[in-house]
């Protein structure tokens, strides 16, 4: 059965607005703002884990200790 123009042009309506829906999700989604935000609540999350927490524990003791190597080479 053939369509008529009226059908047509709906069609044609419907998958503009669909396309135009999907196209501000897609804004929504890769807007930076929002990925900075969701970013940030992630490592703040991963810094209350006991995994977060242990890895910061060992980033400061080398930091400390490459301080204190350059220090104590600064001095010689």
């Amino acid at each position: 059965m053939p369509r008529s123009p009226e059908q047509i042009q709906q069609e044609i309506d419907a998958a503009r607005e669909s396309l135009a829906a999907t196209l501000d999700q897609l804004v929504f989604r890769g807007s930076p703002g929002r990925l900075s935000e969701q970013a940030k609540a992630r490592v703040q999350h991963w810094i209350t884990t006991p995994a977060g927490q242990a890895t910061l524990a060992a980033a400061g003791l080398f930091v400390t200790f490459v301080v204190v190597q350059k220090v104590r080479h600064r001095h010689r």
